[in-house]
């Protein structure tokens, strides 16, 4: 592990630390802030899927029902199931729920909600390409077998003492490289990072989707599956971490006061 990864956990232990010794705010005011939060990440997590929804069309689909002109239906049912996404690992995590292949299939069927059907949940049976890059994802005979060894490493590190956050990246990056489904994989990653920190009592993390940012996740992504070098993800990752703790904690302590 460099150093710059180290420091940047050490970083966001010292703000978890400090958002967990925050004095409470009440309910109201708490829930306001995370609702706020979840509304953003479903914003950024679709956006990087190319859907056209912006942060306040987001909002308003999904907190008031509201049907935006010129925005496909697809658009809108992507917004709806991922908020309802949250809402399922949120509970999951607080109910002590380990992740398992289940739980996987369960999180991935909600994304494709209305929107495939057939494949909502499902592991895919036929090859897939991803557009843009250099890796090739396993051929659908593997994918059980990948899954199985996908969970028993992410067993092996909670064993081990790995730091959340690290454990949390690789459950994201994993699932992405193992592609499992036809359709909604990065989606269901980021959900299952964000499942794995709330059960460790982290605060939901965004990943940014403007062009940039875009660019640092894709190529990352691209390191690690074709150069097997995680570094730079699992940095990437950390600092998303730090930067929504810092963002959580700017908003609590402003409201305290």
């Amino acid at each position: 592990m460099n150093t710059e990864l180290k420091n940047t956990l050490v970083e966001a232990d010292k703000l978890k630390a400090r958002l967990q010794a925050a004095r409470p705010l009440n309910v109201e005011a708490l829930n306001k802030i995370k609702a706020a939060f979840e509304i953003e990440y479903t914003y950024e997590s679709n956006r990087i899927e190319g859907n056209t929804l912006t942060l306040q069309e987001t909002a308003l689909v999904v907190s008031e029902g509201v049907t935006i002109g010129g925005k496909t239906m697809r658009e809108h049912l992507e917004a709806i199931n991922h908020a309802q996404a949250i809402e399922f690992i949120k509970e999951t995590a607080s109910n002590d729920i380990d992740i398992t292949e289940r739980t996987i299939k369960e999180i991935h069927a909600l994304i494709l909600h209305g929107i495939n059907r057939e494949q909502a949940g499902q592991y895919r049976t036929v090859p897939v390409m991803i557009v843009g890059s250099r890796y090739v994802p396993p051929q659908p005979y593997l994918i059980k077998l990948q899954m199985e060894s996908f969970i028993l490493q992410y067993r092996q590190m909670e064993t081990e003492g790995t730091h959340p956050v690290i454990i949390a990246a690789y459950l994201h990056d994993e699932l992405v490289k193992i592609h499992p489904f036809i359709d909604g994989n990065g989606r269901t990653s980021r959900l299952l990072m964000n499942f794995y920190l709330f059960s460790k009592g982290y605060t939901i993390t965004s990943l940014k989707a403007d062009n940039e940012a875009k660019q640092a996740y894709y190529t990352a992504l691209e390191q690690s599956h074709v150069d097997n070098n995680h570094e730079p993800f699992y940095l990437l990752t950390a600092n998303a971490v730090k930067q929504s703790l810092e963002k959580y904690l700017g908003v609590v302590e402003g409201v305290k006061e």
